[in-house]
């Protein structure tokens, strides 16, 4: 039987000949005529899944849909699609930014007709953005973002394996990469057989493909090419393939892949540890190069060469008189040096007095800067009093925030919110300070409504780190849309950190602006984050 086009111009009241068994066509409708086909995305062959875009009738708004096509009396077929069913229902209590949300599951009886020659389907968000495939028809990508790429994804897969869940993280047409550039699961429904190493396998096949180009498990689409095999049947390391990648990158997708291959990985919490540390010393990489001049031949004359001159001929080099300009701006220094010594003298003696207490400089007591658009010169007018604490909330839901870089150790971020002091998260160990390694690095939490807080009380060792508490609309906010409600350099301790009479807001980040140092390196701390709302 073959899909007839019909006229679809009033989608609450589709009615066209239903799509059967493997006559899908776009604008044939499935589920009982809700839902009108638009376009095909691919198909997962080992359980004959067919990947659709589609517009709901009812809700008037696009969805992703995995539709298990097969025989009604087919028993196995049948038996199969259920537990497929099944498991994507259990999957519709996980959200992940990185997973589409599973809306609905239809089977034979609940939702599909025995006529429509579909045994169920898995009914999701869509995801916006393109094609895993063709992100890479062109060519590989660079080691550092594959890494960056499958960070995320690898740990909504952990998040769902805590609680038992397989995602079917295990074939790269149901991947799909989002407008801001992650990696998204588009079309969940796991494999009736799916395991949770199926999930880490898959993982490791993203990350080869991203790598390579090529795919390295069973049931790949056939447009993409297959990864070449060692004869223990393990695929070829992508270093081989490319000598750009990284041994150790190489190592995680060919350990995540291969079944008995020697120090296997066979779970998302050690795949994700070995990849976190990949992808900092990666980072680490990146910003010390933007840090390193070029090194150019002729010694002595790299300052010249690095020069962009705006005309055809080249100023002639003049020794003496750098000589003459280096004495002169040494001698304005000197100078300059003397007139702030002799400035910050005179203050100390128009200010001294007695040191002030320690209990005092322990107490930190923030607020924000006076709004912009105001006569800076001109006598500001008292701000409204702070309000008190009434008792504390605690949010829904703690991520981190950056606008440039990776997200420090995302996957632990959840520390800061378990209301246990001993664990702790921490950002990454950099060799240079903010802002020179990155403008800064936050936790973004989010409560189930707008709250009007009153205190923000911050535990950490990190003493001397600099931080400010922001207001958002959302957790992905722009950076520049975010407001600042609170300023504090912290101690080492608990430090409470009081905020302007703001409006109720659902969102509110800590931003930290200056890192600690532990040894020679800039990092903070931070083992717990408070919020007590206002009375």
């Amino acid at each position: 039987m073959t899909t007839r086009r019909t006229d679809y111009t009033n989608d609450a009241t589709v009615r066209g000949v239903r799509a059967t068994g493997g006559d899908l066509l776009p604008g044939g409708v499935i589920g009982d005529g809700r839902y009108r086909l638009l376009a095909p995305f691919g198909v997962d062959l080992r359980g004959n899944a067919h990947l659709w875009r589609a517009r709901d009738g009812q809700l008037r708004r696009d969805v992703a849909l995995t539709v298990l096509v097969g025989d009604p009396t087919n028993r196995d077929a049948t038996v199969a699609a259920r537990r497929t069913l099944e498991r994507a229902a259990h999957a519709a209590r996980f959200t992940s930014p990185t997973v589409s949300r599973v809306l609905d599951v239809l089977g034979v009886g609940g939702g599909i007709d025995p006529s429509e020659g579909v045994l169920g389907v898995v009914v999701a968000d869509f995801a916006q953005g393109t094609d895993l495939v063709d992100l890479i028809a062109e060519h590989p990508l660079p080691a550092g973002t594959a890494a960056r790429l499958v960070e995320p994804l690898a740990i909504a897969v952990e998040q769902a394996h805590h609680t038992g869940l397989v995602l079917g993280v295990d074939h790269p047409q149901r991947v799909r990469v989002g407008p801001d550039g992650s990696l998204r699961l588009a079309f969940p429904g796991p494999l009736p057989q799916a395991t949770l190493q199926d999930d880490v396998k898959g993982l490791g096949a993203i990350l080869y493909l991203l790598l390579t180009g090529r795919w390295a498990l069973p049931g790949g689409p056939p447009t993409i090419p297959v990864a070449p095999r060692e004869r223990n049947g393990a695929p070829v390391s992508p270093a081989v393939l490319r000598q750009d990648v990284p041994d150790d990158l190489a190592d995680l997708a060919v350990r995540s892949i291969a079944d008995t291959s020697l120090g296997g990985i066979r779970t998302s919490s050690a795949l994700l540890t070995v990849l976190e540390g990949i992808a900092q010393r990666a980072e680490l990489i990146e910003q010390q190069t933007e840090l390193l001049n070029p090194v150019l031949p002729g010694g002595d004359r790299l300052a010249d060469q690095d020069t962009i001159w705006t005309t055809n001929k080249r100023p002639p080099r003049d020794d003496d008189r750098r000589r003459k300009l280096a004495i002169g701006v040494t001698a304005l220094t000197v100078a300059t040096v003397g007139v702030l010594a002799w400035v910050g003298m005179q203050l100390i003696s128009f200010f001294g007095s007695d040191p002030v207490p320690a209990a005092v400089q322990q107490t930190v007591v923030a607020s924000p800067p006076p709004a912009s658009g105001g006569n800076g010169n001109q006598p500001q007018a008292n701000p409204p009093p702070a309000p008190k604490p009434a008792g504390p909330v605690k949010p829904t839901r703690v991520v981190v925030y950056s606008v440039k870089g990776d997200k420090d150790n995302a996957r632990t971020v959840g520390r800061v919110n378990d209301g246990k002091p001993g664990t702790v998260w921490s950002t990454v160990r950099y060799k240079q300070p903010f802002p020179t390694a990155k403008p800064g690095i936050g936790i973004m939490s989010t409560f189930k409504e707008p709250a009007k807080l009153a205190q923000v009380i911050i535990d950490s060792p990190s003493e001397g780190t600099v931080v400010e508490i922001r207001s958002a609309a959302s957790a992905t906010a722009k950076f520049e849309d975010t407001k600042v409600i609170g300023t504090a350099t912290l101690t080492n301790g608990k430090t409470e950190i009081a905020l302007s009479a703001a409006e109720p807001t659902q969102n509110v980040m800590v931003w930290i602006t200056k890192l600690g140092v532990d040894e020679d390196q800039n990092v903070s701390q931070i083992r717990e984050v408070e919020f007590q709302l206002a009375q």
